[in-house]
């Protein structure tokens, strides 16, 4: 399991399309993959500072089932939101609520390298 961006998954080039699934509230008009709304924020939460979105956010996962979450999701799968790398970001907490409740590594999807097709 991995994580991602819209942008970054639209490249059909790449391949990961399959594997998306969308946490977000909303996914652009564009996107025809998987969707997993348990994970979505609420819409008040998008206006918050980021220590009440942590908090608030730790709510939702606090209700949910981290094995049953990775199983419906699939080891596989690359949780996308809107937010680009390396900004505060939800599916970051989900990827961190993973690790430390199932001991799995969840990272951001890396970019590709000129050398990884020699």
């Amino acid at each position: 399991m991995q994580t991602s961006n819209f942008s970054r998954i639209c490249s059909q080039q790449d391949g990961f399309g399959s594997r998306s699934v969308s946490i977000a509230l909303r996914a652009p008009r564009w996107y025809r993959g998987r969707t997993y709304p348990a994970l979505a924020p609420r819409r008040e939460m998008l206006k918050m500072d980021k220590a009440t979105y942590r908090e608030e956010y730790r709510k939702i996962l606090d209700n949910l089932d981290p094995r049953r979450v990775y199983k419906d999701l699939g080891e596989n799968s690359i949780l996308i939101c809107w937010e680009a790398p390396g900004k505060f970001c939800h599916r970051r907490l989900v990827a961190e609520w993973l690790e430390e409740n199932l001991g799995v590594t969840v990272p951001e999807l890396r970019e590709p390298s000129l050398f990884d097709h020699l």
